[in-house]
């Protein structure tokens, strides 16, 4: 039919409100060489005016001492692996049942070519198609029997004792059974979770031993064995019925093709664990025991959903298919009550794994505005290569015809060293800190004391959060008494500016202080290097930059070129800078005053990569060091730590993990191969094996050093100073790097900092 698409490997995964179906189309990654245009995935929203739920049953395990030895499977499965896959999965096998349809499996196994070692049914009475069944398997079914334990490394023999389907009971001597697969049956659950996700509460058959769906309350009807059927005529019967209903035909009474159905009494017996000694598994994916779910009641946890987040019973991939009546039988045997009454839990959506890429579709990489800065235009207008932070679009490098990124990072970064140049800084974190108690609240959110800054002055701040670990560092300026301009890291704005809100919101609401993020209202330029001040003093008026006039943090205002300026002389890279602030507005026409300005000094622009490489040189740390996990002292900045007041953090951060000399520590490492390193690399302690030892710590950020010539990186090793001078090995086994380096101090490039103070 031209109207009708099928979509095979296709899986409904979620059933919503108005008949709106989410699916799963896995496209090529079943495929070893799936051609470049063609997605793995493919998520389908589907919008439907009626819908037929035909999504079968699914066969549940008994729980018995020693169901979860190799060798043990279901029934169905088993019969599968035969059938389908030609795969036998044992020579001996026995089978063991609470129903008639596990003697479908024996005749199945023995024309594959196995031996029936036997059948053992916990009932007493079957009916004649199983009997006629296990007959064509060449065995007499073991009938008020149980399994009560197996024993070998891989499954060798199972035990038997006498069951009594009525009390639970079992009686009598063991007897040992020789097999190497134990195929079992506990009956069939119908899957219900789409038709439990489209709202409405599931029906406890007694018949079935099973819950069936809930009374449809929107548009879909059921079919086959989710409403109970166990027949191929069952299913044919109700798939007919369900989609001419759907297409909106009369009841047809044509006759269906005949099926094979051998008689089969579809009602279990309503067994479903065999109490006796040792480990009975319930949830074989989470290891949930049927003692675990007796620990549950008596620890209190008797609601359903309870006794699923205590024991993880049925969570992740399994979704209560094989193990939650299983498991809701036992509690509501330990509560003294039936299974509909203990319920059963909610089913969610998804009903089987998504890759969170196939919800995503298109790589939108987020829903919120890219932040560009004042001077983004002039960037790409010469030659930038564009590279995001957070939300922030910042040049990568400023290329030159032919030159790899390394290549035009080591020029830019040389240039700094040599000269100058100049380096787009808007967007760091601004944020205006106003009121009569704002010194004394900085005092608090910082490690070290602001109270005590001059005004016209900065001074590099550290915080913490409240369990001892480092937050975030940054400068802040104190523009008046009262007057203070905070700023952080471009990735930890918003965290920083939530963390001040929430202490002056919750915890200090009597101080007077006005926050306010003016992190769009500043633009920003940092002009680094031996020249820098050339530069400024070529195109700033209304004040000095000289040493006397602006000595190391501290601040003046001017003008340049007619634009309001302030300017604090601060350093990221180690040479002699400045960090020049005006209005967004501005920001461009300052910009390019500058470089005018610095054009007869060398100056030249220089993007992220030669940022990062300058800073690694100085062993200046940024988010790859400060990354939620590091303390003060990890990165050697216990020198920030006041002794003289209580701050954020200064409570718990003498814990003892926190102070343990071992802990990984602030480190340099050179590249003893003259190869590059890789962020996030292992670093072993040095052994004959390449990339085998033990991991002492990693790599958080590399470059190529013009200064040392070298390839260099920051890195996080246990016991950090006292290993300097001391060799390891690089262990990056997903890019294949291996290789020796040294550690040494992270301070590569004028540790004394005499450049930045000249």
């Amino acid at each position: 039919m031209d109207n009708v698409q099928v979509l095979s490997r296709t899986t409904v995964w979620g059933c919503y409100d108005g008949n709106t179906l989410a699916a799963l189309e896995r496209v090529g990654d079943h495929l070893p060489r799936r051609p470049a245009d063609m997605p793995r995935h493919r998520h389908w929203t589907i919008r439907a005016a009626k819908v037929i739920l035909a999504t079968g049953s699914i066969e549940r395990p008994i729980v018995f001492p020693g169901n979860d030895r190799p060798g043990i499977m279901l029934a169905g499965a088993a019969m599968r692996y035969a059938v389908e896959y030609g795969v036998l999965p044992g020579e001996k096998i026995a089978i063991f049942t609470n129903n008639d349809s596990a003697y479908r499996a024996a005749p199945v196994l023995k024309a594959a070519g196995a031996s029936i070692a036997a059948i053992i049914d916990v009932r007493k009475e079957i009916s004649a198609a199983a009997r006629a069944l296990a007959s064509e398997a060449g065995v007499v079914p073991l009938l008020g029997h149980a399994v009560v334990g197996t024993s070998g490394k891989r499954l060798q023999r199972v035990i038997l004792r006498r069951f009594d389907a009525e009390t639970g009971l079992v009686s009598g001597d063991s007897r040992p059974i020789s097999a190497d697969f134990l195929a079992v049956s506990g009956g069939w659950s119908p899957a219900i979770h789409l038709a439990s996700q489209a709202g409405g509460k599931p029906r406890w058959d007694d018949f079935l031993q099973a819950f069936l769906p809930p009374e449809p309350q929107q548009d879909w009807s059921g079919a086959g064995a989710l409403t109970g059927g166990t027949t191929t005529a069952d299913a044919l019967r109700t798939g007919r019925s369900a989609g001419r209903a759907a297409s909106g035909q009369k009841p047809s009474r044509a006759r269906l093709p005949q099926t094979e159905d051998q008689g089969l009494d579809p009602s279990p017996a309503p067994v479903l664990e065999i109490r006796a000694g040792g480990k009975a598994f319930v949830d074989f994916q989470h290891d949930v025991t049927a003692e675990d779910v007796r620990l549950a009641h008596r620890e209190g946890f008797v609601s359903v959903e309870h006794l699923k987040r205590y024991t993880t019973l049925g969570m992740a991939t399994d979704q209560g298919r094989t193990s939650n009546v299983p498991g809701l039988a036992i509690l509501a045997e330990a509560r003294g009550i039936s299974i509909p009454e203990a319920g059963t839990t909610r089913f969610r959506p998804p009903y089987s794994p998504v890759p969170i890429g196939a919800l995503a579709a298109e790589r939108h990489r987020h829903f919120k505005p890219d932040r560009l800065t004042p001077m983004h235009d002039w960037h790409l207008e010469h030659g930038a290569r564009m590279m995001e932070a957070g939300l922030w679009h910042r040049p990568q490098i400023y290329g030159q015809a032919g030159e790899t990124v390394e290549q035009a990072y080591v020029r830019e970064a040389k240039a700094v060293r040599d000269a100058v140049g100049i380096v787009d800084v808007s967007t760091l974190g601004k944020i205006a800190v106003k009121g009569p108690d704002a010194a004394e609240f900085l005092d608090r959110v910082y490690t070290n004391m602001f109270s005590t800054l001059k005004v016209g002055r900065a001074r590099y701040g550290l915080m913490l959060r409240e369990d001892g670990i480092v937050l975030d560092d940054g400068t802040t300026w104190r523009l008046g008494e009262q007057d203070f301009l905070m700023t952080t890291t471009t990735a930890n704005a918003g965290k920083v500016m939530q963390h001040l809100e929430y202490y002056l919101d919750v915890v200090w609401p009597e101080l007077r202080v006005h926050l306010t993020s003016v992190t769009d209202q500043w633009a920003g330029a940092a002009v680094a290097g031996p020249r820098s001040r050339d530069v400024l003093e070529a195109c700033v008026s209304g004040t000095g930059v000289d040493d006397e006039t602006l000595p190391f943090m501290a601040i003046v205002h001017g003008e340049i070129d007619g634009a309001p300026v302030m300017i604090c002389r601060l350093s990221f890279s180690g040479e002699l800078a400045f960090e020049v602030y005006c209005g967004a507005g501005h920001g461009t026409h300052v910009w390019e005053a500058l470089i005018t300005a610095g054009e007869r000094f060398g100056i030249v622009p220089y993007g992220m990569e030669a940022l990062g490489a300058l800073r690694i040189e100085k062993g200046h740390v940024t988010g790859t060091e400060i990354d939620g996990r590091t303390t003060a002292r990890d990165l050697y900045l216990d020198w920030m730590l006041s002794k003289k007041k209580p701050f954020i953090g200064s409570a718990l951060m003498d814990r003892e993990g926190l102070i343990d000399k071992s802990r990984i520590r602030l480190v340099g490492v050179v590249a003893l191969d003259d190869r590059p390193l890789g962020g996030g690399a292992h670093i072993v302690e040095d052994s004959t094996s390449e990339g085998l030892g033990t991991s002492i710590g990693h790599i958080t950020a590399f470059c190529y050093s013009p200064q040392l010539e070298r390839y260099i990186g920051l890195a996080l090793v246990k016991d950090g100073k006292a290993r300097h001078g001391t060799r390891a090995r690089i262990s990056d086994p997903l890019r294949g790097r291996f290789g020796p380096v040294e550690i040494v101090s992270h301070h590569f490039f004028d540790p004394e900092g005499k450049r930045m103070h000249g």
